[in-house]
């Protein structure tokens, strides 16, 4: 699904590109998500929800669901929202948004989804703060989503989005998911290490004063 990126203006430039097959890109994503995750939530106060867009009726717009998907294997503690069973689109988008607010207190989303790009681009994996538009490429008009964002550029664009992401490799595709879920695992996993070795300071230091 094509988009436009609305990056907050506190967080203009807050955004770092890795193409899914390079070597290093898993620890690199993993560590700037931990390090978006402290920054907006230094002590852990804020409840995770990771929000997965796209279909599973296409090939390229079934990035966001496959990402539910492969996190629904881990043993996580953060909420999915949007797999190959139960896809968030544009027909419940709004819905799945408003569970989200419900459902948690001070949400903290991360906001998945497949784009079109450029043909130097198409494997790019984007992962930045701020929120996303979903459908904007494809006219559509949903609401944006997100406080950190990871979107995959999975085919070219320019012309007859509909039908290049109909006839986008699923190797890729799979391919991509595959790294953007285990960033955010291992993201969420370094970040809750980072604020445990804060706390841990605190105390010592609270302690060495008394």
């Amino acid at each position: 699904m094509n988009f436009s990126i609305f990056p907050s203006p506190i967080y203009a430039g807050k955004q770092i590109k890795c193409h899914y097959e390079n070597p290093v890109t898993l620890s690199t994503l993993s560590e700037q998500l931990c390090r978006y995750l402290t920054e907006l939530d230094p002590y852990g106060q804020k409840e995770i929800a990771v929000i997965c867009i796209g279909t599973d009726r296409s090939t390229g717009d079934c990035l966001g669901p496959l990402v539910g998907w492969y996190l629904k294997k881990y043993p996580i503690n953060f909420s999915i929202y949007g797999t190959l069973d139960e896809p968030v689109h544009a027909t419940n988008m709004s819905e799945k948004l408003a569970a989200i607010q419900q459902n948690h207190h001070t949400p903290l989303i991360i906001a998945v989804d497949a784009c079109l790009g450029k043909l130097e681009s198409v494997g790019m994996i984007n992962l930045g703060l701020g929120e996303i538009k979903p459908g904007a490429g494809v006219h559509k008009n949903l609401p944006p989503v997100g406080n950190i964002y990871f979107t995959g550029i999975v085919n070219v664009a320019g012309y007859m989005e509909f039908i290049v992401l109909q006839n986008t490799r699923l190797s890729i595709v799979m391919q991509m998911a595959l790294l953007i879920a285990n960033s955010i695992v291992m993201g969420v996993k370094k970040a809750q290490r980072k604020r445990d070795d804060l706390k841990k300071r605190d105390t010592f230091l609270k302690n060495s004063l008394c």
